[in-house]
């Protein structure tokens, strides 16, 4: 079976948005801090609708925040 991985560009994102820090984003996409510590480090997978979320809190596609990578592609 293929390994997947998602990958995310948060930090990045985070970092070119007046260096927003963890909390303020989970205060806007309503999780905790420590839920956008395990999905910035790629230990944890968003929902679909938490992945929405977190994309619109940057005014960015999903493309441009999630990255989905395959063994199989």
């Amino acid at each position: 079976m293929a390994k997947a991985n998602i990958s995310n560009a948060i930090r990045r994102l985070r970092f070119d948005a007046n260096e927003m820090t963890q909390k303020e984003l989970a205060e806007r996409v309503g999780v905790t801090r420590q839920t956008i510590v395990a999905i910035e480090a790629a230990k944890y997978s968003p929902t679909l609708e938490l992945a929405f979320k977190v994309a619109r809190a940057f005014g960015r596609p999903l493309e441009e925040v999630f990255f989905y990578e395959s063994d199989q592609d």
